[in-house]
């Protein structure tokens, strides 16, 4: 099983709805995990109502801090945003670091609908990522 890491600033939104999606597409190929440089200690009520419009339900997961010893031990760090991405601890060199520059949807501005589309253009973009990285993981599909 592949160890991964998502990270973000607040782990609020995108690195929530990554560790969702890696959940539900990579099962049985993917341990996933997210935190954040500064967690907001709550999860986006957005995220979790725009995930839910898939299927997936992350009101359960919990807004973290990096845990250096779990980061550590990963085999792939997701970075999600610019701050994470300059601000990441170091980690090993057997760690593969990737950057996912999403816009941030909680910065969105606009009608209650726009800003709603901004959420999900992000959930989108980042379910087709996640369909990527398993398919890097296990390539040419499961058995």
């Amino acid at each position: 099983m592949t160890r991964v890491m998502f990270l973000c600033t607040g782990n609020t939104c995108r690195s929530q709805m990554a560790e969702g999606f890696a959940r539900e597409l990579g099962k049985d190929l993917i341990e996933a995990h997210s935190a954040g440089l500064m967690p907001a200690g709550v999860i986006h009520p957005k995220a979790v109502a725009v995930m839910r419009e898939v299927g997936i339900d992350i009101a359960v997961q919990k807004s973290k801090a990096i845990d250096r010893d779990l980061l550590g031990k990963m085999d792939i760090v997701v970075t999600l945003c610019g701050n994470a991405e300059a601000s990441c601890p170091v980690t090993p060199p057997s760690i593969r670091r990737i950057h996912w520059p999403i816009d941030d949807p909680v910065a969105a501005v606009g009608t209650e609908g726009e800003v709603t589309g901004k959420f999900r253009e992000a959930r989108d973009e980042i379910k087709e990522r996640i369909r990527d990285l398993v398919n890097t993981v296990n390539p040419g599909g499961r058995p």
